[in-house]
């Protein structure tokens, strides 16, 4: 379980077994079911996840009671609702499991203690945000430039696994359409 972490932390920086068995004994593994909640609004986020197996949606509902994707999680991913947890106040979102999934957990207190006795892991979590900001501002330019047909034509080329593994609400909820625009869209062919 823990050698999917060491392998994904290894593509950024190296690490020495001494290390790497150092933060191993500082991870929780977690076992969700398929609709399983990992948090719930109200609660705060005890850390950072990451997904050794299965498949994860962040979510809110929003004031039109529609649920509103923040963000997924997979294989190799990270989750965690970084507001709740940098600011330790309550949550005003869901993590949710969309299948059953498999997780280690790095709680805050054993992040700061990581940080400190191996600096390489403070580098790799700077890396892993750094692209993660990236992505997210990459997903609001293709919002502000391009239509929604192009914005899903897009998502399928890059993602072409994942448009099959997600239901379809969800990701219309993703790519904020509506269900019935993806069915049209789907329906095309495109």
């Amino acid at each position: 379980m823990y050698t999917a972490l060491l392998n994904h932390i290894k593509r950024y920086v190296p690490l020495q077994p001494e290390e790497g068995q150092f933060l191993c004994e500082r991870l929780k593994p977690i076992k969700l079911n398929k609709k399983e909640f990992l948090l719930e609004p109200g609660k705060i986020c005890q850390g950072n996840y990451f997904v050794v197996q299965g498949c994860l949606r962040q979510y809110f509902i929003n004031k039109k009671l529609n649920e509103q994707i923040l963000h997924f999680g997979i294989e190799n991913w990270w989750i965690a609702d970084q507001d709740s947890l940098l600011y330790q106040k309550p949550s005003s979102c869901y993590i949710q499991a969309i299948e059953e999934s498999e997780l280690l957990l790095l709680s805050e207190s054993n992040r700061i203690i990581l940080f400190n006795e191996v600096p390489k892991i403070e580098s790799y979590f700077r890396m892993i945000l750094q692209r993660a900001l990236v992505a997210s501002q990459h997903r609001v330019e293709l919002m502000f430039t391009m239509t929604e047909e192009e914005i899903y034509r897009h998502f399928a080329a890059r993602y072409p696994d994942f448009i099959q593994r997600v239901p379809q609400y969800m990701l219309a909820s993703y790519l904020g359409f509506t269900p019935q625009f993806m069915s049209r869209l789907r329906a095309k062919k495109i």
